[in-house]
């Protein structure tokens, strides 16, 4: 009798469905090469979008987070690893137990280092400590700072008679691996500024002379890199000038090919390279335009000057979505990203997606709100190939025909304080415009109060505006760029509304692109520093140069 209870046992065991494994922890150690963030491989950017979580050596890498090619994993937090109550670098030790305590919980942490995971710095002990614990790793290689710096700092290492390559970032020099730098013509060592001393005796002990050539680079590859000509016995002098953080990392170049410095920088003498610019926009809207001023050599900081909110009434919007789906409309027009971000977020309020733009035309004023429409799944039927504004769509739109469109109505998303120029356009071709109000623009909360002062007494080097509103805005919650500030803007109207404001504005873009203005802006340096060289004068950036008042154009 006890059979069959046994057998119907195995077989409700065998229907169950097996329990779900255990979420296992995983480390991916990622190489960002030595600062810039354009040599971030795609493996790197792969392994952000799947983090649940990502720990960075050190703050400034968070520049690397905000490059506009990378996407974070949903809910991935972002954490650094700092230094020790002492103020020193981490020992891999301590390194390693937080590594460790973030992939324990079942989360795929990526690990981001300098340079080259297993060639420039000590993970080699996190990697096997994840081992001992039972957890999963792997690497993504980097670009090496042994390499990539000096080429930053403008220095030739295939005819530099010989290299041997050091990285020196734990513990000391000692003779065993310092034993061959008298040998060789050249030496390259990553290190940090806490370790220079150190360096110096070495390689004295090892057979330098003092008065070997040497050059030091800091921030090697970034936009703060400065990049010091000394010899060995000045070595240590020149870089505590700097005063740089004791944990900074630095490399060291010694021997012949520290001669040859004068003939190949190029990443120095960018146009813009050093330059502080002030860019008065949201971050989202403005990484384009700080990608390519950073190609440059600039370093951007964004001030937000306004904040975008819903508008106070959601049923104007509502009845035109309601309308889009209905098929109301034969046209849908977009002016911004941010008219594209309200409608897709009514969208999803409603459990809508694109597929209800099917059989519609849809229009943008430029390219960037066209990608933000692509990214979306949309892709636009109509895009000025003049100019990008609402005077240039206007121009280039069809006229109604009562014989070819069916409808005659035109959908206008815009902001509240939007002009009327590209309303007033359609109805003079033909169509009935429905203008509504997507969203509304109020004027952002101040910035910080050093940022302010910096932007009142000329610590930016230059201004970028896109648009009136924000000059406007940035007057009104920061007050006026110091005249030594460089005015770039964007086209003839905004160009306008900084004179009203008692700014001259030294650039236009060619064209209303926010990468055209970065190049435009570009070009002026350039143009600046050949004429400062030509006349025999140092190349100093504007926050260097302080002229006495600044006139506006008649």
């Amino acid at each position: 009798m006890s059979t069959p209870s046994v057998r119907k046992s195995r077989s409700q065991m065998s229907s169950a469905n097996p329990p779900a494994p255990t979420a296992r922890g995983r480390v991916i150690f990622v190489g960002t090469g030595p600062g810039d963030p354009d040599l971030l491989t795609l493996g790197a950017i792969a392994a952000l979008a799947d983090a649940s979580a990502v720990i960075l050596d050190h703050e400034r890498q968070a520049e690397i987070l905000a490059h506009p090619a990378i996407t974070l994993g949903e809910g991935a937090e972002v954490s650094t690893l700092g230094l020790s109550e002492a103020g020193k670098p981490l020992t891999p030790s301590a390194r390693a137990k937080i590594v460790i305590k973030h992939a324990s919980a079942g989360r795929r942490v990526v690990r981001l280092v300098s340079g080259d995971p297993f060639l420039d710095n000590a993970v080699a002990d996190e990697a096997a400590a994840c081992v001992r614990g039972g957890i999963d790793f792997e690497v993504v290689p980097g670009v090496s700072s042994l390499t990539a710096v000096p080429e930053y700092a403008g220095i030739d290492l295939i005819h530099a008679g010989g290299v041997h390559f050091a990285s020196v970032t734990d513990g000391k020099f000692n003779k065993v691996n310092t034993s061959q730098w008298g040998m060789v013509p050249t030496v390259v060592v990553s290190t940090v500024v806490s370790m220079i001393a150190g360096l110096v005796e070495a390689a004295r002990t090892a057979g330098r002379p003092d008065d070997d050539h040497v050059l030091a680079t800091l921030h090697g590859g970034s936009t703060e890199q400065v990049t010091i000509s000394t010899t060995l016995a000045e070595l240590v002098a020149a870089v505590r000038a700097v005063r740089p953080p004791a944990s900074d990392p630095v490399h060291v170049i010694m021997g012949n090919a520290a001669e040859q410095r004068q003939e190949l920088s190029w990443y120095e003498t960018k146009p813009l390279f050093g330059w502080r610019v002030l860019v008065p926009r949201t971050r989202d809207q403005a990484a384009p335009m700080v990608a390519r001023l950073r190609t440059y050599g600039a370093h951007s900081e964004e001030v937000p000057t306004i904040s975008v909110e819903p508008p106070r009434s959601p049923l104007q919007m509502d009845k035109a979505v309601r309308g889009l789906v209905e098929g109301r409309y034969e046209w849908v027009a977009f002016t911004s990203v941010n008219a594209v971000r309200a409608v897709r977020e009514k969208f999803e309020e409603y459990g809508l997606d694109a597929r209800a733009f099917s059989g519609l035309k849809v229009a943008t004023v430029g390219d960037v709100t066209a990608h933000a429409l692509q990214a979306w799944g949309i892709e636009p039927d109509l895009v000025p190939s003049g100019e990008q504004s609402a005077a240039g769509l206007a121009a280039e739109f069809p006229p109604y025909d009562d014989v070819l469109d069916p409808i005659n109505r035109v959908f206008l998303p815009r902001a509240d304080i939007a002009t009327e120029t590209l309303a007033a356009g359609l109805q003079r071709l033909g169509w009935e415009v429905e203008d509504v109000t997507a969203y509304r623009t109020v004027r952002a909360a101040p910035p910080p109060a050093s940022v302010r002062e910096a932007i009142k007494t000329g610590k930016f080097d230059a201004a970028v505006f896109t648009s009136s509103s924000t000059v406007r805005n940035l007057v009104g919650i920061a007050g006026k760029p110091h005249p030594s500030t460089i005015v770039a803007v964007i086209g003839p109207a905004t160009a306008k509304t900084c004179e009203e404001h008692g700014l001259r504005v030294d650039v236009i873009a060619a064209k209303p692109s926010v990468v055209e203005l970065a190049d435009a802006l570009a070009s002026f340096a350039a143009t600046r520093r050949d004429g400062l060289i030509a006349a025999g004068e140092p190349v100093l950036k504007p926050s260097q140069r302080r002229p006495p008042v600044r006139r506006t154009r008649p």
